[in-house]
């Protein structure tokens, strides 16, 4: 395993938390892949940054339980987590907002290049967290 693929994600994960978006853009390369779960691939870091400002309008989530995992060259990566979130505002083509709470296990995959994340792919149940947010 690559201690410096580990603090990366750790990183990663950390500026994700607090919200410092900043720090977590400047964790990701210029071309950085984003695989939207159940979604469309998303290439780039401004892309990247949108999707981030609509993610934080509508929801207020904390990363804990991280579990990160990576090969001895340390170019690929993976980390199971749980997403502990709050539905603020409704997303278009999903159930309403109105303050909902989630758990939701989680596991994302990442190349990394020059010690950035080069691709991110999220996966988690939609239909679990449609259920969760739908009570």
């Amino acid at each position: 395993m690559s201690q410096a693929t580990v603090q990366l994600l750790q990183n990663y994960y950390d500026a994700f938390n607090a919200q410092d978006m900043d720090t977590f853009l400047s964790l990701l390369t210029e071309d950085v892949i984003h695989d939207i779960n159940q979604g469309d691939r998303e290439v780039g870091k401004e892309t990247f940054k949108h999707f981030m400002d609509r993610m934080n309008r509508n929801y207020k989530e904390t990363i804990t339980d991280i579990v990160i995992m990576s090969n001895p060259e340390g170019n690929r990566a993976a980390v199971e987590f749980t997403v502990l979130g709050e539905y603020l505002a409704t997303d278009e083509g999903l159930p309403e907002a109105n303050g909902q709470t989630y758990r939701l296990p989680a596991g994302a995959f990442f190349d990394i290049k020059d010690n950035k994340v080069a691709r991110v792919t999220n996966y988690y149940n939609l239909e679990d967290w449609i259920a969760q947010v739908s009570k």
